[in-house]
Order: C-alpha cells, then structure tokens, then sequence
C-alpha cells in the first residue's frame, strides 16, 4: 500500500522562510517522495519557531499517511492560512514523520537547502 512513498534523511541543511522571517533551520530534515509528485522536505518540530504557528481546524486525510493537522504562519505583517501541515499520528508505514512538519509551496513560502 506503501510502496510507492519513499522516506529518506534529506542531505545537509535545510531553511523554510516566510515573510521574511526565519521559521527554522535544520540538518534533520526527512525528504518524503510520493509515486510522481514533488519530493516534500519536512522539518522536524523542534527545528521549528512554533510561536509563528497557529494549528488551525482543517484536517486532512490521506490513504497512505493518514490525517494531517493544519497550522497557519502567522507574522506581524501576514496570515498565511493552512500552509503548514503535519501527520501527528501518521499510520505504521510512514512513522518517521510523525513529529515533522511541512509547507505547502506557496509564493510567500521559501524551502530551500543551504
């Protein structure tokens, strides 16, 4: 069910900026590829400024990770709603990224290596 989500530690360092603001750096970070789609890098919590995150009510479901809690990026100059997202009990196939949070690619969004 599983087999074509691919979970590998993501090489060096690893930045996600919003508005300007740094939201973390990391050398943890997991690189999860899902059959055609664009590898998604996700942070691990900890590595992350959570003040600069508000969970939100949206939850969404997928088949092979299970339901994801949504967070907005909230700063002093904007709101980005629901572009954070994190499988807080992921299913058994995919657990190393429980605990891990990524970011839609949105303009205002930068994930980038360092």
């Amino acid at each position: 069910m599983t087999d074509y989500i691919t979970i590998r530690k993501a090489p060096g360092k690893w930045s996600v900026r919003s508005g300007g603001a740094i939201l973390g750096e990391t050398t943890g970070a997991l690189e999860l590829l899902e059959g055609d789609l664009d590898p998604v890098i996700y942070f691990p919590r900890g590595d992350i400024a959570m003040a600069f995150l508000d969970r939100t009510d949206k939850v969404t479901h997928c088949p092979h990770k299970g339901d994801a809690a949504h967070f907005s990026i909230v700063n002093k100059s904007s709101v980005t709603e629901n572009a954070v997202w994190s499988y807080e009990t992921p299913i058994p196939a995919v657990a190393e990224i429980k605990e891990y949070l990524a970011f839609y690619p949105l303009e205002s969004i930068k994930v980038e290596q360092i």
